[in-house]
């Protein structure tokens, strides 16, 4: 792979890191993914705040792949291998500046991962005849060790500028797992640890590590809890612990560390799956990173609210007023009514409602049924939508999901744990795809009042 010189890094910082809110806005999610311009000139922070589920993959996949699996898939995040001698995907065919950044555009966030020397007692390395590990050389406090985590700091930064991986991103050292009861193979990869994060952390990005529970993160969390103080340690943790649940918890380690924010969890490994008609073998993982995914003002219907836990059928001699205001402002929306926003199912409301039934090829009536709400609320464009998704797209299928009678739940404008399994019992109900993932065969059916 080809390097930077130094004089560039020493530069990084005046490059504009652009959070990755402001590049994937919500609702352009399914969007055929812009080309940013100057995309050379712009450095893109990732993985931003954010609570859902990612895979990693030695190899980045092809544009085509990735975009099968950003409409079909459940993953919203994708660890790709930058840098490091010691990978065995030193050879990325498909990752590219361009490539970083139409993944970020479409919404994709990035894991960067750095796999460089590894621990001495480490049997499976070195790979490669260019390849060291860590030397577990004592004298000095493991000095040498120190030397290599510092220098591969840069190292690694230097990939993640060429890339296109600014500052403000969180760069993953993957350590992978050894013996924790070798005690210079241990200490020394503290030690080479301890000076990669302090390094990496002076270049602006944010410190990740990624390693065995068993083995990298106990030491890590040993460090953290029986020698406060004496050891720069990682913002982040990435647990490998291959447990099969979706969660980032593990026996090894305690239940503080690295709260709130700061972990995510390898919970299966190696495995290939189908999404889109591509598959590819992976590793899943479970995410909750910075402040989680958090809501996006709505902005809708000033003062009305939109949000409830259900949808009545509403008549001329039954109707609750709070529902009948929801009815109302989205016939305005829909543009079949003007009336004012007050609660009452009056003769311009009835006909407003019909009036809209027609246009959506439901034979009109007086009525205001399930159907009606559930095909009412989910329209509008057939975004993407999946764990962590946040956005105005996201409080629509949230209220559909309620008035379809599928979910039970506030519509807090986040795709939860909650919004999955709703989603998930909809899809199982209507005999389609069950993957939590709001589709555009999800939206239709929606749409249609199913």
């Amino acid at each position: 792979m080809r390097r930077l010189p130094r004089t560039f890094l020493a530069a990084a910082t005046l490059v504009l890191a652009a959070p990755l809110a402001t590049l994937a806005p919500a609702g352009a999610a399914d969007q055929p993914a812009p080309r940013l311009a100057s995309q050379r000139q712009v450095a893109l922070a990732t993985p931003g705040d954010f609570t859902g589920y990612g895979f990693d993959q030695c190899v980045a996949p092809t544009q085509k792949a990735m975009n099968a699996w950003w409409r079909k898939s459940p993953f919203s995040a994708v660890g790709i291998y930058i840098s490091g001698d010691s990978r065995a995907c030193r050879t990325q065919p498909n990752l590219s500046p361009t490539w970083v950044a139409t993944q970020v555009a479409r919404g994709w966030r990035l894991l960067p991962i750095a796999l460089g020397p590894q621990a001495s007692c480490q049997p499976r390395f070195p790979r490669y005849a260019d390849d060291f590990r860590i030397s577990a050389t004592p004298t000095g406090g493991y000095a040498k060790a120190a030397q290599q985590g510092a220098a591969e700091a840069d190292k690694n930064a230097a990939d993640a500028m060429a890339y296109g991986i600014g500052a403000g991103s969180t760069i993953w050292y993957d350590l992978e797992g050894f013996d924790l009861t070798n005690t210079h193979c241990r200490e020394s990869a503290l030690v080479f640890t301890s000076a990669w994060v302090s390094r990496i952390k002076a270049l602006g990005y944010v410190a990740g590590f990624y390693s065995s529970a068993s083995s990298g993160i106990k030491m890590l969390d040993d460090a953290r809890t029986e020698r406060p103080g004496q050891f720069a340690l990682p913002d982040r943790i990435w647990i490998a612990r291959w447990d099969g649940v979706a969660n980032t918890s593990t026996t090894y380690i305690p239940e503080d560390g690295w709260r709130p924010g700061g972990r995510m969890k390898q919970y299966l490994g190696g495995h290939n799956e189908t999404w889109g008609g591509v598959t590819i073998n992976i590793d899943s993982n479970f995410i909750d990173l910075g402040a989680g995914s958090q809501p996006v003002p709505e902005g809708r219907c000033p003062g009305t609210r939109l949000g409830f836990w259900k949808y009545p059928t509403l008549t001329p001699s039954a109707a609750q007023p709070t529902r009948v205001k929801v009815l109302q402002c989205l016939l305005t929306e829909q543009g079949t009514y003007a009336g004012p926003v007050n609660g009452s199912y009056d003769a311009a409301t009835v006909a407003a409602a019909r009036a809209w039934q027609a246009k959506r090829k439901f034979t009109p009536t007086d009525t205001f049924e399930k159907r009606h709400w559930t095909a009412l609320l989910a329209a509008g464009a057939r975004t993407t939508v999946k764990r962590g998704s946040v956005g105005e797209s996201v409080h629509r299928l949230q209220r559909a999901l309620n008035a379809a009678g599928a979910g039970r739940f506030r519509a807090s404008g986040v795709v939860d744990a909650k919004t999955e399994a709703a989603l998930r019992a909809y899809q199982r109900r209507l005999r389609i795809p069950v993957s939590g993932v709001a589709t555009r065969q999800t939206w239709n059916k929606l749409q249609q009042g199913r």
